[in-house]
């Protein structure tokens, strides 16, 4: 039976050692490969060639541990006391109504807040098993000289691995030689330009992973050539295994809404406990210690036991989960209409304490598509306007337009962008994209060139006619160029003898300069000179400074078809045409996301797997970069202790050519210096890094499934300024939950000294039994709270700092105001009490003045949640209509009190008596005076402001 892979430490570099060596250390023959013996001894050596992984919690013990919540424990308790007090008045004859009716509402209600945790947390994560999915069923390999099939769980170290076009990548191996390879690496290190592998290299220890030219890696796909590989890593020693290793080392911390919600839990049942206490010692010394066990003494203390567990019930917000749970999938809904999609529910709330945004440059923060900047020839410089690849914009000459059809080396510069190119321009018939409508098949390099020539008002498809491509010498990573012969002449010197055949020539800008002689200038053919060619070599350092991908062009007549593998005579003394500077241009709406960012609090930070001089350009363009940031690379990353990092990380605002240990250790480090950080990503080498961080958003266009598991949110456009729009949505949500915390908690506190008040005052019986409390604690403040949960953004939301996510859940007054307006609802409700008693005393409704209790308190929530709406306006200031289901909750919540008090089938099963009109217009008296009080507060805190 294989035994888990045995991984060597530390992890051999094998990029940076000959083959020969690589060979030799894992004893493999390149010609003949393992024969089956070997193979079968090294799988029982290394194990399998798959992703492992830890166990994690169980369905059940997912389930048990939502039953760990303080309040549901006090429930449980209530419900089971309760439950043994039925018990003992049905064994005696005394049960009135419905047994145990009691204990079955308040354990359902248990029930349903325990599966309603479940539900939330027994989305399993699933990042490890996409992960998984990646592996290749079946690989070929040499065994015993004869290539054969084996499932790649099989593949071993030394094992001669073959591939080909289509094929994906099943271990991490050295190349032992390869044909025109290309491989696309995008999952690994999140560049999506495929990569040209070479065997004949030897490369430095401290190479980033992006730049392992003879290497292949697990996970990646071969888009062109073949290739013969000798495994080096397999399982969890891949690069693929070391993701997996970094997923599972992060461990989830509580989000902070579930951390506060833990905290009021304490507060609230710390609080009811030491009431309860109060309350039951003040009894039994009123009747006497050596009263307390007699027969009036034992009535007396079922009596206190009574109050107690209705105090219980009654300090729980039975309601709260599921009116928290409801707000943040209402918010997850707006989120969508946003373009945002949220994958674990708690995220909502997170995102309004984010106060760092790391965000992936590609696609991200820009477009992801290449667009031409500027145009160099010897007669000028340009500046081209435009989008996307829309061949629509201007070419600008010291911000003049000029008309390129009078621009002689301009237009043979654009016939070369034309014709020198494999790529196909179309529109869509579909509507806009981010492209304007237009999309490209093939390479975005070749695609900008297109659109370039577009704007110029030259067609593909009429030069393709008049210019057809006669024979071509392809791209090489040793030429760094490609060039087309075409049939017909370029007619760059119109006064020169036509010639039958031209060959165009594009690449590295070095590279085609040294195979120049000559240089177009107007419609000349001129010779080029030292000067010359020293101008245009600065102008592309220049171009390069500045973030550019920059293309040289040259062009040169010919009598015949050069034969193919004669490039070397045939592109030389050429005529030069130009340079050619483009960019992944940035969305044109993420410059103003970064400054509402910046204005909110929060700080936006590249991390990408770009090069340095173009990141740097685009993070100083959006304005990301400020004055005295640093941009740190990958390499200089590496040789910094962690510790080092984190006195860093507030200066560095890019960083280039990283590694997915690097965006961990990034995220780690903003964390240690006390930040929130949102971290995006779209590859399988940042799901660690999303995991990490305090909201993982994974791309929904160009993500992996395996990054998206491991994000709480999917960015459905791929866009920064979606994230700016979903923290706001976070902010509101956030808001909000603080709004309805506090007009439930207000009566909960005042319910608790109501019900506590009536013992001490010696009134008979408890004026509010537990199945009425959880009427009023899940209908009377659910239903209004939900309506609240929808109040509409305050105007300031986005131009004020994130609050702390570590502040307490009753900071910034609303503990003080929670604990005010539970003591006014208590006097209010005391004082209606106290008369009602009085009143009913000696008629035939001894009970009355209990339902008259019950239903002041409903009716004076009703009054609190439009008077809470706002903190500084007052109600009749405040639009009523701008939250319409607010007032829809407040009628159906009073049509259904009074249902409670005038249907029959409900007076019998809540224990309540009909009212007379004098009584209910008294309890709608009594109930207003919550809403004047909190009305009159508004107004004396203003007048209090306006004396400053």
């Amino acid at each position: 039976m294989p035994v888990t892979a045995q991984l060597p430490s530390p992890k051999t570099s094998w990029y940076a050692q000959p083959l020969e060596t690589t060979l030799q250390q894992l004893e493999s023959n390149p010609n003949t490969g393992l024969s089956a013996a070997e193979a079968s001894a090294r799988s029982q050596r290394y194990g399998l060639n798959e992703i492992t992984e830890s166990g994690g919690r169980s369905a059940w013990r997912i389930l048990l541990d939502q039953f760990n919540n303080i309040m549901l424990l006090m429930l449980i308790a209530v419900a089971v006391i309760s439950g043994i007090l039925d018990y003992i008045d049905l064994r005696e004859g005394k049960a009135e109504g419905i047994p145990f009716k009691d204990t079955i509402a308040i354990l359902a209600i248990v029930i349903l807040n325990g599966l309603l945790g479940y539900l939330q947390e027994s989305r399993a994560e699933k990042a490890l098993a996409a992960l998984k999915q990646m592996a290749s069923p079946q690989v070929r390999v040499l065994r015993d000289g004869q290539p054969v099939e084996i499932e790649a769980r099989e593949l071993v170290p030394g094992d001669i691995l073959l591939l080909e076009a289509g094929m994906q990548v099943a271990a991490d191996g050295q190349l032992i030689e390869a044909a025109n390879l290309q491989v696309r690496e995008s999952a690994l290190t999140g560049e999506a330009e495929a990569v040209t592998k070479r065997p004949d290299v030897q490369l430095g220890e401290d190479t980033p992973l992006g730049d392992r030219i003879n290497m292949v890696f697990s996970g990646t796909e071969i888009l062109q050539g073949r290739a013969k590989v000798v495994v080096a890593d397999t399982g969890m020693n891949t690069e693929l295994g070391n993701i997996a290793q970094m997923l599972q080392s992060v461990e989830s911390e509580p989000t902070p809404l579930q951390q506060r919600m833990t905290q009021l839990g304490n507060v609230l049942v710390t609080g009811s406990l030491i009431l309860v206490a109060i309350v039951v010692i003040i009894g039994v010394l009123e009747k006497g210690i050596d009263r307390i066990l007699q027969p009036d003494g034992i009535a007396r203390l079922r009596e206190l036991l009574e109050v107690s567990l209705s105090m219980a019930v009654a300090v729980v917000p039975e309601g709260l989960p599921a009116v928290i749970t409801v707000t943040l999938a209402l918010g997850t809904q707006r989120m969508v209409r946003r373009n945002a999609l949220i994958r674990k529910l708690p995220a909502v709330e997170t995102l309004g304490s984010v106060n760092t945004i790391c965000s992936d440059k590609t696609g991200t923060l820009t477009q992801n598509k290449m667009v031409v900047q500027e145009v160099e020839t010897v007669g000028g410089r340009y500046r081209v306007t435009g989008e996307g690849y829309a061949p629509t914009g201007e070419f600008l000459n010291n911000d003049r337009p000029v008309r390129v059809s009078e621009i002689g080396e301009l237009q043979g510069l654009l016939h070369s962008c034309v014709l020198c190119n494999d790529a196909v321009l179309q529109q869509n018939s579909g509507g806009n994209d981010s492209g304007n409508g237009w999309n490209i098949l093939g390479d975005p390099t070749e695609g900008a060139l297109l659109a370039l020539a577009g704007k110029a008002g030259l067609e593909q498809k009429e030069l393709d006619k008049q210019f057809a491509r006669m024979g071509e010498f392809p791209f090489s990573s040793e030429r760094k160029r490609m060039s087309v012969i075409c049939g017909g002449s370029a007619q760059i010197n119109p006064n020169a003898e036509s010639a039958p055949y031209s060959l165009f020539s594009k690449g590295s800008p070095e590279l085609v300069l040294e195979r120049c002689q000559f240089v177009q200038s107007g419609e000349n053919i001129e010779p080029l000179t030292e000067q010359q060619r020293q101008a245009i070599l600065e102008s592309n350092e220049g171009m390069a400074a500045r973030g550019l991908r920059v293309l040289g062009f040259a062009c040169k007549s010919l009598q015949a078809v050069p034969e193919a593998g004669t490039e070397e005579e045939n592109e030389r003394e050429m005529v030069w045409l130009g340079l050619v500077g483009m960019l992944d241009a940035p969305r044109p709406e993420v410059k103003l996301a970064v400054q509402r960012s910046r204005e909110a609090g929060i700080r936006p930070v590249m991390i990408t797997g770009d090069h340095q001089l173009t990141a740097t350009a685009i993070a100083s363009e959006l304005g990301i970069a400020e004055t005295g940031d640093r941009a740190l690379s990958g390499k200089e990353l590496e040789r910094m202790s962690q510790e080092d990092l984190e006195s860093e990380v507030d200066r560095v605002s890019i960083y280039a050519r990283v590694s997915p240990e690097h965006k961990l250790r990034i995220v780690r480090a903003l964390q240690k210096r006390g930040k929130f950080v949102a971290m995006t990503g779209d590859g399988v080498n940042d799901a660690p890094a999303l995991k990490q961080a305090d909201i993982g958003i994974a791309m929904g266009i160009t993500g992996t499934d395996v990054s998206k598991e491991a994000s709480d949110m999917v960015l459905l456009d791929d866009n920064f300024a979606t994230i700016v729009a979903a923290t706001e949505e976070g902010r509101v949500v956030y808001t909000n939950i603080r709004r309805f915390i506090k007009y439930i908690l207000g009566s909960n506190v005042g319910e608790v000294i109501t019900i506590a008040a009536a013992p001490l005052l010696g009134l008979g019986g408890v004026p509010l039994t537990p199945l009425q409390i959880l009427w009023m604690n899940l209908v009377t403040d659910g239903l209004p709270a939900l309506a609240l949960a929808v109040e509409p953004p305050e105007p300031n939301v986005m131009r004020r700092p994130p609050f702390s996510p570590d502040e307490n859940i009753f900071a910034r007054g609303l503990g003080l105001y929670i604990v005010r307006i539970g003591i006014i609802f208590a006097i209010v409700s005391i004082a209606l009490m106290v008369w009602a008693y009085n009143h009913v005393q000696g008629t035939d409704r001894p009970d009355s003045w209990k339902t008259m209790v019950f239903t002041s308190l409903c009716l004076a929530q009703m009054g609190h949640a439009i008077a809470a709406r706002s903190h500084s306006q007052l109600a009749i200031e405040v639009n009523p209509f701008s939250n319409p289901f607010l007032l829809g909750a407040v009628a159906v919540t009073t049509l259904l009190q009074l249902m409670l008090v005038y249907v029959p089938p409900l007076q019998s099963f809540f224990g309540t008596v009909p009212l007379t009109q004098q009584e209910l217009l008294i309890c709608l008296g009594f109930s207003s005076l919550l809403f004047v009080w909190v009305e009159l507060e508004k107004l004396f805190v203003r007048w209090y402001r306006s004396r400053k």
